[in-house]
């Protein structure tokens, strides 16, 4: 029969392990930048993603809950009718991160996104 201490040190074991597959299992995707995404899309199609980007001047669509994040020379649409609150609210130029699932519909890639958070313009605005 096994001592007190050699079941306590075996059943931390199995905690401590359970833990790190855990958080390995749910660690988070790094960001990328719409670039990133679109150089590489058949990497992470149908996969949950991570884009920080800036909205496209006028792309907002608040009736189809769209807008299009804008790279250096790629364009990503991103539909946040499943987001929940949005913090800060949306506006063209601003600096926005979104998750969620990366996925082509008609032809066209698409981040339907879970999560939205936006920069908070003060926060860039040069003290006077």
């Amino acid at each position: 029969m096994l001592s007190y201490r050699v079941r306590l040190m075996l059943i931390g074991g199995v905690v401590t392990i359970a833990l790190l597959g855990t958080i390995f299992l749910q660690a988070p995707a790094p960001t990328l930048t719409v670039e990133e995404l679109l150089d590489n899309s058949s990497d992470h199609l149908d996969e949950d993603v991570a884009v920080r980007g800036e909205i496209m001047d006028g792309s907002i669509d608040e009736l189809n809950m769209t807008f299009i994040l804008e790279g250096p020379d790629q364009n990503l649409l991103v539909d946040y009718s499943n987001a929940g609150s949005i913090s800060n609210g949306l506006g063209d130029n601003r600096t926005v991160y979104a998750e969620g699932t990366f996925k082509e519909i008609d032809g066209k890639y698409v981040i339907e996104a879970d999560t939205i958070k936006t920069s908070c313009p003060s926060k860039y605005e040069e003290e006077a």
